[in-house]
């Protein structure tokens, strides 16, 4: 599944060549002329930029709107304009991302239209340039996952590592790089390749293959070829130099990784090596310090040491390397948001991810140039690294999708029956002390509690399609003494009572009062039996005791929820194996369940 390196600049000499062999056609005159090779479009591109829109190309920010040209009060203070094209004139930016939150993404159709109209805002500019966007997403799938139904969903890196298959890594990757590029999206910042050592990890967790490097290697390198070689998105391995063994959040706080070089070079870097490995087009950096690779207290975003010297230098990675979200708290402690921008493209970053304050930002970077502190030589290697990835990407010549063409790629019945077998695959049974499962369901009576709205009838849906009589009494994330009390009562007279857990072990964030831990032994001192289903982290069960019967899923995705009703019912006989060490409550060197470990029927 893995490929030689190659540089940037001898695949951009085939890619140009390839697109005009292929009889694309430029999007300007002048660009016609212009020859194929590593000096073509780019070159000529490349000299006749100003220093506004060379700076631009290191912005990837979000702008607020369901489509291009409709004003959107929220713009205005980040960036004094109202609408989307707007502010990717003002700034010339290299790319966008989007968010729910932003109103970017409502359902596919819309989500191709406002695509199209922000790369028509890129490309009429008043410019002797046309640069398309680079239009970005954080489709990681899973718990992180931006665009819902009708988009094929699948269920996240841990529960593909549990699967082990490399082939079911690379072909979920495929598709939802295929349906992203059908929605114009072209950039999927995507996959984690942070390796879980950590069950505490707050913010990683389930979005990692593995807390194994080598599994989590091999994972990482299948779906950078199913993105990029097979759906036509780049993807971007994150977040260098590894956010795998942490218990903090960079969201809110300034993680610090105590791993010696030796333990970074054993348990970090082997994905990170194997994505560059298969060609990755972007590295995302990591708003954390790093002692053994940097001892002057910066986060890694902000570090020469760790992007220059390590990521370029040793590991010898040409493509682009960009910042993770600089509106995050851990790269925001020490310096002021405009210093920050600067002081990450010094370190070696070459675009900004969603800084916070963009107009200082932009004219901090355009004075660091102009006074000298960034070289000229540096803008354009950086600006260089950009606009090969938008040729290689295929993104310069094939900006725009066809919005009647959109249905006939996302959420296609051949992919939603393709994600439902590679789920069917990564449901892991973890105990069946009992013999409880596969449960009998027809003519029986199924309560279905615990976590989720959605998921708890969902869950309850599948089995009733099984031919069990379900009833539905959802708790959400932290049960009140009132909900477990009522679930109790909605247990009495039931055959089985299938209760969903997310993040029980969580008592500092997800669940201060420890409602889920109560409400699974509230459950099971009714004596009824009672099939606890971890709907996220694996962890859990170090958590229920006299816990009997605990299937995995590792999402809450619909897909992976439908997946735990067939292997409940015996529809499907659950395979995953344990990607993870499940430890100990409070006693991290002492295992429960051991990676590899899962059972079937």
């Amino acid at each position: 599944m893995s490929r030689p390196s190659v540089t940037r600049r001898t695949a951009i000499a085939s890619a140009v060549a390839a697109t005009l062999a292929a009889g694309a056609v430029p999007l300007t005159t002048a660009d016609a002329a212009v020859p194929a090779g590593p000096v073509g479009w780019v070159q000529s591109t490349l000299v006749r930029m100003t220093l506004e829109e060379k700076v631009g190309q290191l912005f990837v920010q979000q702008v607020y709107g369901q489509d291009a040209n409709t004003p959107d009060a929220r713009n205005v203070p980040l960036y004094g304009v109202a609408k989307p094209s707007e502010v990717v004139q003002k700034y010339h930016l290299g790319g966008v991302i989007y968010f729910a939150w932003t109103d970017s993404v409502k359902n596919p159709q819309q989500i191709a239209g406002l695509s199209n109209g922000l790369q028509q805002a890129a490309l009429g500019q008043d410019s002797k340039v046309d640069i398309p966007l680079g239009i970005s997403i954080d489709q990681e799938q899973g718990v992180v996952t931006r665009i819902g139904p009708p988009a094929t969903q699948f269920p996240g890196s841990m529960a593909l590592g549990a699967g082990r298959s490399a082939q079911d890594a690379r072909t979920a990757a495929a598709i939802t790089g295929q349906e992203l590029r059908a929605m114009g999206v072209n950039t999927n910042f995507a996959p984690v390749a942070d390796v879980n050592v950590n069950p505490l990890n707050p913010v990683i967790g389930t979005r990692s293959f593995s807390s194994k490097p080598e599994l989590a290697a091999e994972m990482v390198a299948a779906q950078v070829a199913g993105y990029q070689e097979d759906g036509k998105v780049s993807a971007s391995a994150k977040h260098f130099p590894g956010h795998g063994d942490t218990a903090t959040d960079s969201h809110t706080a300034f993680p610090v990784i105590t791993h010696t070089r030796e333990q970074w070079e054993q348990l970090d870097a082997p994905p990170f090596k194997a994505a560059i490995d298969q060609g990755i087009d972007m590295i995302m950096t990591a708003h954390l310090a790093f002692p053994a690779l940097d001892d002057s207290g910066d986060p890694a975003t902000l570090s020469k040491p760790i992007l220059t010297d390590l990521l370029r230098g040793e590991l010898g990675y040409d493509g682009v390397i960009v910042t993770d979200a600089l509106e995050m708290a851990g790269v925001r402690a020490l310096y002021g948001d405009e210093e920050v921008a600067v002081r990450a493209l010094e370190a070696g970053a070459d675009q900004l991810l969603m800084t916070p304050a963009m107009d200082k930002a932009y004219a901090a970077v355009i004075g660091a140039v102009e006074s000298g502190r960034i070289s000229q030589a540096d803008l354009d290697a950086k600006v260089r690294r950009v606009l090969e990835l938008k040729v290689e990407r295929g993104i310069v010549a094939d900006p725009m999708v066809d919005p009647a063409a959109v249905d006939t790629v996302v959420g296609t019945t051949e992919h939603l029956a393709t994600a439902d077998a590679v789920t069917n695959r990564t449901s892991t049974l973890i105990k069946n002390d009992d013999g409880v499962l596969p449960l009998a369901t027809t003519g029986k009576k199924v309560l279905v509690t615990g976590y989720g709205v959605t998921t708890t009838q969902i869950l309850a849906d599948g089995l009733t399609e099984a031919g069990a009589t379900t009833t539905v009494n959802q708790t959400g994330t932290s049960p009140t003494d009132a909900q477990i009390a009522s679930a109790v009562a909605s247990a009495q007279g039931k055959d089985a009572v299938v209760v969903t857990t997310m993040k029980a072990w969580d008592t500092n964030v997800t669940d201060k009062r420890g409602g889920q831990q109560k409400l699974v032994k509230a459950l099971q001192d009714t004596g009824i039996p009672v099939i606890v289903v971890a709907t996220r982290d694996p962890y859990d069960i170090a958590y229920l005791p006299g816990t009997t019967t605990y299937l995995s899923t590792y999402s809450y995705s619909p897909v992976a929820i439908r997946a735990a009703a067939r292997v409940i019912s015996g529809a499907v006989a659950p395979t995953g194996k344990l990607p993870v060490d499940i430890p100990a409550k409070g006693a991290p060197g002492t295992v429960l369940f051991p990676f590899g470990h899962g059972l079937t029927y």
